[in-house]
């Protein structure tokens, strides 16, 4: 693997949570991903996340990263709501008259679905298939359907598997709206123009940097776009293989270390 140095490019760094920094299955954070992360601040280099979940979702492990490591700049539902030292930098809500249509087009389908805000997870229903794909988060949802009708909604989760996909994506009710696939049985829904891409390039105009300063590490689908936008997108060796195939680079898997690896190859941690 021929890293180069990039220690005086970046001048910050972005990390998706869910198999990047994260082990979701044993709930757990490599050892060595805190010190790394504290030797970029040390180095003068700001570390942030960008991830498809809700504030509210982070996990308790992920709560103690940030509190063990100082950092404050987060870009979350898939760039759809940017908080900076505990503030909103940028907010990106969904038209109650769109969220209106998907919500009538998946009852009429009985398809589940969840309302997703900066603080709350609202879903239509309980079922299995909802809490097989939320439960795995470690996050808090409840059951409201009607939750649009008095709150800012940032994005939809829609649960169906890709038997349903042609259906979906044939009715029309998902236009000028992006859709991910996060889980067997549950897709991202939310603005087509906005995305984990677009919301770096909020934060980083804020701070001053160019899209050539930022490194950002990812596995999923929903990462390659931010891959492929920043200066350098590192897929973990766990990703998906899509995502490995428009990454500058590849490192180890999560469970290998691949983070620490790569920013120590790297030179950011000299």
């Amino acid at each position: 693997m021929n890293i180069p140095n990039y220690k005086n490019q970046i001048k910050i760094v972005f990390f998706d949570i869910d198999e990047t920094l994260l082990i979701k299955d044993e709930d757990r954070i490599p050892d060595s991903v805190v010190p790394a992360l504290n030797k970029l601040k040390e180095n003068g280099i700001i570390t942030a996340i960008a991830t498809g979940r809700t504030p509210s979702n982070f996990p308790p492990k992920i709560k103690e990263l940030i509190a063990q490591t100082g950092m404050d700049l987060f870009v979350t539902i898939n760039g759809q709501y940017i908080d900076y030292k505990n503030a909103p930098l940028e907010k990106n809500t969904l038209p109650t008259e769109k969220i209106q249509k998907l919500v009538d087009f998946f009852e009429k389908h009985q398809i589940e679905y969840a309302q997703i805000s900066p603080t709350d997870t609202a879903i239509s229903a309980a079922t299995e298939e909802v809490r097989g794909a939320l439960d795995p988060l470690k996050g808090h949802y409840y059951v409201d359907k009607d939750f649009f009708k008095n709150n800012d909604v940032f994005q939809i989760l829609a649960f169906y598997n890709t038997e349903k996909d042609e259906l979906v994506q044939n009715s029309g009710v998902l236009a000028g709206l992006q859709s991910v696939r996060w889980h067997k049985d549950s897709m991202d829904l939310f603005d087509a123009n906005i995305s984990k891409a677009s919301g770096i390039a909020s934060a980083i105009r804020h701070l001053g940097f160019e899209m050539e300063n930022v490194m950002a590490f990812g596995d999923g689908l929903n990462d390659i776009e931010m891959l492929r936008t920043v200066g350098v997108g590192v897929a973990m060796g766990n990703a998906h293989e899509d995502v490995k195939k428009i990454a500058r680079h590849i490192t180890r898997p999560i469970d290998q270390d691949g983070i620490h690896y790569f920013l120590k190859q790297a030179g950011l941690l000299d």
